[in-house]
């Protein structure tokens, strides 16, 4: 509201419910801005914010105490409940939204509100905007206009304060705690299901909401599969396992990507791989540091993996010309990270001023992955046979410090000895 300024409304919508089949849902995950903000946990709800507003600032719009519908769906907050328990300044059941918020609009200079995002209300309020200046000879005020809500929240969430980042460092824990579970128990036979059932139960035991996101655990040439959830295949001797799962704790997410061999040993071209790409984290990761532009720990991983492919005759020509050319894309087609925390694939610019500028620079407080990874796919007839069907990433997230990075999530291990040390203890 201190940014906004006085003379200035903030209308922020809660998600909605949504229908998996007939009278089923999926399970309900509030809107991330507004969690951020308001922490109200309820669909159907409003948050609005009016500087200066002698009745109160902060007002929230939400369900209604219903008796018959709690029985069915569980417990409402309520307006009672919106402003004993989350701090509304004042609260309306959201039935009389149509009726309030055009009177706390009007006679405001400057609506502050995400166009786009939730297009059945975008119609709704421009509706309101109209109507209160067609009233204008009658000296009603209509808003003169209306700016990106979105933009300014996720520029606050780029940065973590010390109890987001203790949340983190928890959803880092359970995740890495989780990993190991499925390195112990890994061998050959099993499916693919069965370790993501192991790390899914781990995240659910230490008290973590549900996934971040749908857990990837691809055996073999799934591991080439960039987003591959399907995980219905059975584990082979021989084969790595990649897996990039990690939990939702207290509505913020890790990110964790390990790749093993099934039978616990890394054979010699799989361990040339595995290098390469630990080598390419590892430079990556101590190129997050205050000051360096956000591109940065990629370039520093996208050249040691170049290296390593050349000296492993994958590529042909130097280091530069395949850069130049993108040659490179056929073993590493993504960029090395991205920003972290409520969200997965978390709020903020990765440029100042748009995308024709430059790369922003990384501030404490921002947190990010570092995942580089190498894919030679089965059908690739441009190498030796012995190379195809190798898939390897490697994932931590990485805390933007004074003294440097942190890493969330080294409760897993990566190096190749320790690897193979759980695995066979």
């Amino acid at each position: 509201m201190r940014q906004m300024g006085e003379g200035s409304i903030a209308i922020l919508p809660g998600a909605h419910e949504v229908v998996r089949s007939r009278d089923t849902h999926y399970p309900f995950r509030q809107d991330s801005n507004l969690d951020y903000l308001t922490g109200f946990p309820e669909p159907e709800s409003m948050a609005i914010f009016i500087p200066g507003r002698p009745q109160g600032e902060f007002i929230i719009f939400c369900r209604d105490k219903d008796r018959s519908r709690e029985i069915w769906d569980g417990f409402r907050a309520g307006p009672e409940g919106a402003q004993s328990d989350y701090g509304a300044d004042d609260a309306f059941p959201i039935s009389d939204m149509d009726d309030i918020l055009p009177g706390l609009i009007e006679g405001r200079e400057k609506v502050y509100y995400s166009m786009g995002s939730h297009p059945d209300f975008d119609t709704k309020l421009l509706n309101w905007i109209n109507h209160i200046r067609a009233q204008s000879r009658a000296g009603v005020l209509p808003p003169g206009e209306i700016i990106d809500l979105e933009h300014m929240i996720h520029e606050m969430r780029v940065i973590k304060s010390t109890a987001e980042l203790g949340t983190m460092r928890k959803a880092g824990k359970i995740s890495a705690e989780a990993h190991c579970k499925a390195l112990r128990a890994c061998k050959p036979g099993m499916f693919e299901y069965q370790l993501q059932a192991l790390i899914e139960h781990e995240f659910a035991d230490k008290g973590a909401a549900a996934p971040a996101y749908s857990s990837i655990v691809g055996g073999g040439q799934n591991a080439c599969i960039l987003h591959y959830i399907e995980n219905r295949a059975q584990l082979k001797d021989g084969d790595l396992v990649l897996i990039d799962a990690g939990c939702e704790y207290q509505g913020y997410a890790a990110d964790i990507t390990r790749t093993f061999p099934v039978n616990g040993r890394y054979s010699d071209e799989q361990k040339a791989i595995y290098d390469i790409v630990l080598e390419s984290q590892k430079v990556a990761i101590e190129a997050c540091r205050i000051g360096n532009t956000y591109n940065q720990p990629h370039e520093e991983s996208l050249r040691v993996i170049v290296e390593g492919l050349i000296e492993l005759k994958l590529l042909k020509g130097s280091v530069e010309e395949s850069i130049e050319k993108g040659s490179y894309k056929e073993f590493y087609m993504h960029r090395v990270g991205h920003w972290l925390g409520m969200d997965v694939h978390d709020a903020g610019d990765y440029k100042v001023d748009g995308a024709d500028s430059s790369w922003r620079e990384f501030e404490s407080g921002m947190v990010t992955t570092v995942e580089p990874g190498i894919y030679i796919h089965a059908d690739n007839k441009k190498v030796a046979a012995k190379w195809r069907g190798i898939g390897i990433r490697i994932e931590d997230d990485i805390v933007i410090k004074k003294n440097g990075p942190e890493s969330m999530t080294s409760g897993v291990p990566k190096e190749i000895d320790e690897i193979e040390h759980l695995m066979q203890a």
